[in-house]
């Protein structure tokens, strides 16, 4: 394997370091292990990132543009437009594009949705990790606030953290959940209808 250039060996290291946490939880990252999964000389991790708190940091930061990313490409069975191509604001539209959206991230995304649950929890028990993982995080609900507005919400950002919190929720349960093991695979026509639900609360008029 050739050795990457500078200039992507960054994102190598946090894209091994965030598989290794999928695999294997906080405890299989350290900056050795990335150096051996990404097949880079001995001490290029801790080269790039000096301590495991600026290694985590930067999963935080990968992490989010992975995510942001997909928000951009829509489903990845090509049957749901990107939530932001949603145009004129339609409700139903924006729904099989929800859904899509959490289709891909509890098939071909779900290890790289653990690994994101392992890597926020860190941040509770590390004082230096929470500003990261709150600037990761406000990306997600910028995206977020600009959809409930063109969908015609009062209050865009606090839709935003309702759909958020319950895409958070839902990805939880059906990954990692007490009943994450007996749940049958993902159904996009089931998700499409958990999605106008979680849009029609969300975009309720407030109490």
């Amino acid at each position: 394997m050739s050795t990457p250039p500078p200039a992507d060996r960054r994102t190598l290291i946090a894209d091994t370091a965030i598989g290794l946490v999928a695999a294997a939880g906080l405890r299989g990252l350290t900056h050795r292990a990335v150096d051996g999964a990404a097949e880079l000389p001995a001490g290029s991790t801790s080269y790039y990132f000096r301590t495991r708190t600026a290694l985590i940091s930067a999963c935080y930061q990968r992490l989010a543009e992975l995510d942001l990313a997909d928000v951009d490409d829509g489903s990845p069975l090509g049957s749901a437009p990107p939530l932001l191509a949603v145009t004129p604001p339609d409700r139903e539209a924006a729904a099989a594009a929800l859904a899509g959206l959490l289709y891909r991230w509890l098939t071909v995304g779900r290890e790289r949705q653990l690994a994101r649950f392992e890597l926020s929890l860190e941040a509770a028990r590390n004082p230096e990790l929470q500003a990261d993982l709150h600037r990761a995080g406000q990306g997600a609900r910028a995206r977020a606030a600009g959809i409930a507005a063109a969908l015609g919400a009062d209050r865009p950002e606090e839709a935003a953290e309702l759909l958020v919190a319950w895409t958070e929720g839902l990805l939880y349960d059906r990954l990692a959940g007490a009943l994450a093991r007996s749940r049958p695979a993902p159904d996009l026509a089931e998700l499409t209808a958990v999605a106008r639900r979680m849009l029609a609360a969300a975009l309720a008029d407030p109490a």
